[in-house]
């Protein structure tokens, strides 16, 4: 019996979404809730499991294509008559087979596969046939063409995480059983002279490596821009083409906040979160939005109206694997610092598993993109349109200032703010970041409820 799989409407309200990853093939054994498809709406990418066991007998529309909801996006033929699913190792394409042949020598996947539920032999639990894994690692364990099955989870329940993957890819291999050819002949005067013991033989010439023949790499290699890649192009591209971005750059002596951090981490771990810089950046923006809310505001282009906003709903910059998500913390003027440290961590977290909600996506007021872990004096952030700013956050460093006519070393950290200036002057960019420097700068302030 023939089923028609249509795009489900994910309930966030969308007409559409576009399609960034098929996980099946035309002529594949599914089973019900399998892996099927990737669909990306907006900023998250939702996957979408088998709605029944049977044969895929069609596929209607290529990864890359936007597709309206409820359109018919692939046949299944189902029934007493479909052939029974395969198990998962079958179903790698030839090319990805061929691939995972080194790294699965020291795992044979027929072993693997033979575990249909509970344990896999390796220390990973089997879920209804499916490894507990985050969707991310799935997905990078298939780009390497490796069955999750064959690698020994180390997290609660077996769950294999990013680490325990990365450790399979490294660990040493069974040796391919090919010839190597042989050194060439010493001279015969050579061959009189006193043998070295061998085990002060130079190893390095017993066999030169091998080299890659010429040609070998690929000079060029094309990816089609699609899913959140595109969408980051598309936002980045509009936001340029639109708002007539300028930057405004101080320095900012954090050595105060850095004290007051330290003196707060042992607090902040007790309540489980794992307190950073970012809240109290967070509370010091908002506090200068405050003064200053042309900056949290959008341009109605329709209307020609300036909307101002006076609620905050913070975004902020992450990276993941899958491109650069803004995760935003709504109503974060509301939240105190632990409770700011904490959305932190659980939307980073989710974040880089691919797991946020649309909700938790879309609807920022204002963005802070933090690159200080990373490195870096200076940027200039883009926009995040519709946004009329951005707050960038860059390292800190100790530093030789000036202070009371003396020469002292602090720890000392640039921040710069992208704004259009179609909506916010350059003095008022300039007084906005003042009052953060002055709020950061002494962060009793903060801690006072001074906001």
């Amino acid at each position: 019996m023939a089923l028609e799989f249509k795009l489900p409407d994910i309930g966030e309200g969308l007409a559409e979404g576009e399609i960034t990853r098929w996980h099946v093939t035309e002529g594949q054994s599914v089973k019900e809730n399998d892996p099927f498809v990737e669909v990306m709406t907006d900023k998250a990418t939702v996957e979408i499991t088998a709605p029944a066991t049977g044969v895929v007998k069609s596929i209607k529309f290529a990864a890359g294509t936007t597709v309206p909801i409820g359109s018919v996006i692939a046949v299944l033929e189902t029934g007493s008559g479909a052939p029974a699913a395969a198990p998962a190792a079958a179903h790698v394409p030839a090319a990805a087979a061929v691939a995972a042949i080194a790294p699965m020598a020291a795992a044979p996947v027929a072993a693997a596969a033979g575990h249909a539920a509970g344990s896999n032999g390796n220390g990973a639990t089997l879920v209804a046939g499916r490894v507990l894994a985050a969707p991310a690692v799935r997905r990078r364990a298939r780009e390497l063409g490796i069955d999750l099955r064959s690698v020994p989870g180390s997290g609660p329940a077996g769950r294999v995480s990013r680490a325990d993957l990365e450790r399979f890819t490294q660990a040493p291999r069974a040796p391919i059983a090919a010839p190597i050819a042989a050194a060439p002949a010493a001279p015969a005067a050579a061959a009189k002279a006193p043998a070295a013991p061998a085990a002060k033989a130079p190893t390095a010439l017993a066999a030169p490596r091998a080299t890659a023949p010429v040609g070998a790499t690929k000079a060029e290699e094309r990816l089609p821009l699609r899913g959140i890649r595109k969408r980051i192009a598309e936002r980045m591209q509009q936001s340029k083409r639109t708002a007539a971005h300028f930057t405004y750059v101080d320095e900012l002596d954090v050595t105060n906040l850095v004290e007051l951090r330290e003196s707060l981490k042992p607090a902040a771990l007790a309540a489980g979160v794992k307190l950073t810089f970012m809240p109290f950046l967070i509370q010091a923006t908002i506090a200068a939005l405050r003064k200053f809310p042309m900056l949290n505001s959008t341009l109605d282009e329709a209307t020609q109206e300036i909307v101002v906003k006076h609620y905050h709903h913070i975004g902020f910059a992450c990276d993941t694997e899958q491109g650069l998500v803004v995760p935003v913390i709504k109503d974060a003027g509301q939240r105190s610092l632990l409770n700011l440290g904490a959305a932190l961590q659980d939307l980073a977290a989710r974040a880089r598993e691919g797991k946020l909600a649309l909700d938790e996506v879309t609807g920022s007021t204002f963005t802070i993109t933090n690159a200080g872990n990373i490195g870096g004096i200076l940027a200039t952030p883009v926009i995040n349109f519709p946004e009329v700013a951005i707050l960038g956050v860059h390292k800190i460093a100790d530093r030789a200032v000036v202070r009371n006519g003396s020469i002292v070393i602090r720890k000392m950290m640039n921040l710069s703010v992208s704004i259009d200036h179609r909506i916010v002057d350059g003095a008022d960019g300039a007084r906005f970041m003042n009052e953060i420097l002055a709020l950061l700068e002494d962060p009793r302030r903060l801690m006072l409820g001074s906001l």
